[in-house]
C-alpha cells in the first residue's frame, strides 16, 4: 500500500530525486527555526491553535532540509512521513503526532488545545528538530548516495 502511495506520487512528480542543495537545505532549516519561534511567541500570547500548527510545520521544515541535503524532493506531508522511516530510519511518530494534532486542532473546534499540551508539543518539536539536524550534520557521501538507492527502490 505504502509503496503503490509513493509510486503514484512519483509518477505524478510530487516526490523525485533532485540535486542535493546546501542552499535549499539551509533555507528549509531557516524556515524550521522560524516556525518554532512563532509557535513559542504564539504560545506566549495564548493563540494555542496557531502554535500548534508553527510547531508542526517548524518539524516538516526540518525534514524537508534532510531530504534537500540528500536530493530529495517531497511536496506531500504524508510521504515525507514515510520517508522519514522508510529511507532514513529515523522514528516518524514525533511527526506523524504533530501532524494528527495540526489537523485536529485546525478543523474541529472540539479539539481545541490547551496550553500544556502545546508546551509539550513545542518540547517534542524543539528534539526532533536536534535529532533531525544531527542527522543532516553526520551525512557523507556514502549515506547519500544509500538514500537516493533506498528512494529508487520504493518509487
Amino acid at each position: 500500500m505504502k509503496n503503490a502511495f509513493l509510486k503514484r506520487l512519483h509518477e505524478e512528480h510530487v516526490l523525485r530525486l533532485v540535486t542535493p542543495s546546501d542552499e535549499i537545505k539551509t533555507a528549509y532549516l531557516k524556515k524550521s527555526d522560524s516556525h518554532l519561534l512563532s509557535a513559542k511567541l504564539l504560545l506566549d500570547n495564548d493563540l494555542f491553535e496557531q502554535s500548534v500548527s508553527m510547531a508542526y510545520y517548524s518539524m516538516y521544515y526540518s525534514v524537508i532540509a534532510l531530504f534537500f541535503a540528500t536530493g530529495i524532493r517531497c511536496e506531500n506531508h504524508t510521504a515525507a512521513i514515510i520517508l522519514l522511516k522508510e529511507i532514513y530510519d529515523i522514528d516518524n511518530t514525533d511527526l506523524e503526532h504533530a501532524k494528527s494534532e495540526r489537523i485536529d486542532k485546525q478543523y474541529y473546534v472540539a479539539a481545541a488545545p490547551v496550553r500544556d499540551e502545546v508546551i509539550g508539543l513545542i518540547r517534542t518539536a524543539e528534539a526532533f528538530n536536534a535529532d533531525i539536524l544531527d542527522s543532516i550534520d553526520r551525512l557523507t557521501n556514502e549515506k547519500i548516495e544509500m538514500h537516493r538507492k533506498k528512494f529508487k527502490t520504493l518509487t
